[in-house]
């Protein structure tokens, strides 16, 4: 089954990934790998972002629900695989309460879409597409599975000093449109 869950999924010939110049609110399906000093987590992600809105839900390589983090302009909720719900006023608060450790949520949803950091260095491939951004004490490492220099990217590696690494694979990109927005 782990290596079912590891497989690349084909992605739907009817659906065009969207491009990074159209993607505002977006839904994206990948799998991660995240390490943080001795413990390390995997499995699949399922993620839709709209403004400050955000529903992550995070699933073990056997299929069983890990954890749904859901983020508004009101606040943040983790809900774990046991049914424990946890709020704070943000996802970095949350996560370090319920986790230890801070998942940057906010930072990840510009980094997921290859949007570089103002104050930050990014090192950029032909196409003018970020292929190495650092940012403070982070690394991040792009890959993409197109030429296109609109092309969102495929494979991400955030590394954070201090022991903290996270892999994605993204299979799926979307676009929300206002229909697919939830009210």
């Amino acid at each position: 089954m782990f290596l079912v869950s590891c497989a690349e999924l084909p992605s739907s010939p009817d659906r065009a990934s969207p491009k990074k110049s159209e993607l505002l609110a977006f839904s994206l399906e990948g799998r991660f790998s995240l390490r943080h000093e001795d413990t390390n987590y995997s499995g699949s992600l399922r993620w839709r972002h709209d403004g400050a809105n955000n529903e992550l839900l995070l699933v073990s390589p056997f299929g069983q629900g890990i954890a749904e983090i859901v983020t508004s302009d009101s606040g943040a909720r983790l809900t774990t695989s046991d049914g424990k719900v946890y709020s704070e006023a943000n996802a970095e608060t949350l996560t370090r309460q319920v986790l230890g450790y801070t998942l940057p949520l906010a930072r990840l949803t510009d980094w997921v879409r290859a949007q570089g950091v103002a104050d930050g260095v990014a090192e950029r491939d032909d196409q003018g597409r970020p292929l190495r951004i650092r940012h403070e004490d982070w690394r991040v490492d792009y890959g993409y599975a197109s030429d296109d220099p609109d092309a969102l990217p495929d494979r991400i590696f955030a590394e954070r000093l201090g022991g903290f690494e996270l892999r994605l694979r993204i299979d799926e990109w979307g676009s929300l449109q206002p229909t697919d927005r939830k009210p």
